[in-house]
């Protein structure tokens, strides 16, 4: 069970290196007029330097609330706990707005899904670039501009100079997104968020971003927690991956293991739901998942997947659903047993998903 309380990890995992990020036991609830949104309930990973975490999940799920909960961004009549919250062996769950200040844009960076949403359109890219490592490097700025140079140029934007006294509408998505990496790199930040990254932008623009993420982490030597909807992506870069529904991780493990045997039956809809080049048959009908994502408002009991679950069976509606190991870093909220094949035995290849 502890195992599977840890989630995940790479096979590469250096016993000595301690975790950037590591997270315990996280809930978020939100008081609403008509109740309580819990929104994320009992959330727990670790990552390393150098690891890609992958959070997966339809909207609504608690994806983007676990990513602010962790930058303490959350709105008002949020509550967050957890048993524990730590980035770089500091516990940051009774940190004050202060101290969060310091750290944010410095030890840990993140990259939010509409880049021009988070730019000030008033203010040059230049500005926008400088003011990061002026706050907290308390540097001259002639070297926050040569920094800012230099990250431009790293994140393949031409003429750097010059795009720094640009306005954020002059540049394209694809380059708002690569300045808005440049940004959160200013900095040298040990964990790295990114939600959603290259929904905006096209199929080309996407592989390219992708292979950014790649060297910077290989340069810098990132924890990056990525937040996607798109498995594809997952396959090509991510080390590990949790899948959340109803604010809950239901299934967490090291890509391969999980898109080769997928073992909660979200997690393998999920799957069937992707196109596989090669295996598809004329006239066959992709696969779908029923329903919607339940409410999370109001008190929450058995598995909140049950009504859309195939396989749901009585002890699903009432109790907590505890994790299953299937093997160390491998765990699964079901009360099915393990299955080797995977769930229905139609697992994906992660090889085969398509980027």
């Amino acid at each position: 069970m502890r195992a599977a309380a840890q989630l995940v990890g790479t096979a590469a995992r250096s016993a000595e290196a301690a975790p950037a990020l590591v997270v315990e036991g996280l809930s978020v609830d939100i008081a609403l007029p008509h109740g309580t949104l819990h929104a994320v309930n009992d959330v727990s990973f670790s990552v390393r330097a150098g690891e890609t975490l992958c959070i997966v999940g339809e909207s609504g799920c608690g994806k983007t609330i676990t990513s602010l909960a962790l930058m303490h961004l959350l709105p008002r009549q949020a509550r967050r706990t957890a048993r524990a919250l730590q980035l770089e062996g500091r516990d940051l769950r009774n940190a004050s707005e202060k101290e969060m200040a310091l750290l944010r844009g410095n030890r840990i960076g993140m990259i939010f899904q509409d880049p021009m949403t988070s730019l000030n359109p008033v203010y040059t890219i230049g500005n926008q670039l400088e003011e990061v490592y002026l706050r907290h490097r308390r540097s001259s700025r002639a070297e926050a501009r040569e920094r800012a140079e230099y990250l431009l140029e790293r994140v393949g934007i031409s003429s750097p100079a010059m795009r720094l006294a640009q306005y954020p509408h002059q540049l394209s998505g694809g380059l708002r997104q690569r300045m808005m990496i440049a940004m959160t790199l200013m900095c040298g930040p040990s964990v790295l968020i990114a939600d959603e990254p290259t929904t905006a932008l096209d199929v080309t623009v996407q592989a390219e971003i992708l292979r950014l993420f790649a060297d910077l982490q290989s340069e810098f030597n990132l924890a990056i927690i990525l937040i996607t909807h798109d498995l594809g992506i997952v396959a090509r870069i991510g080390s590990s991956v949790a899948v959340m529904y109803g604010g809950r991780v239901v299934e967490a493990g090291r890509v391969a293991d999980v898109f080769h045997a997928p073992q909660h039956p979200y997690t393998q809809g999920l799957l069937d739901c992707i196109p596989v080049p090669g295996t598809a048959r004329q006239q066959h009908r992709l696969g779908s998942i029923p329903g919607l994502v339940p409410s999370l408002v109001g008190e929450q009991k058995g598995c909140s997947f049950r009504n859309r679950c195939s396989h749901a069976l009585a002890e699903c509606k009432d109790g907590l659903i505890a994790l299953r190991d299937v093997q160390p870093g491998w765990g699964y909220r079901c009360v099915l047993p393990p299955d080797p094949a995977g769930r229905h035995g139609k697992a994906v290849p992660a090889s085969l998903v398509a980027v």
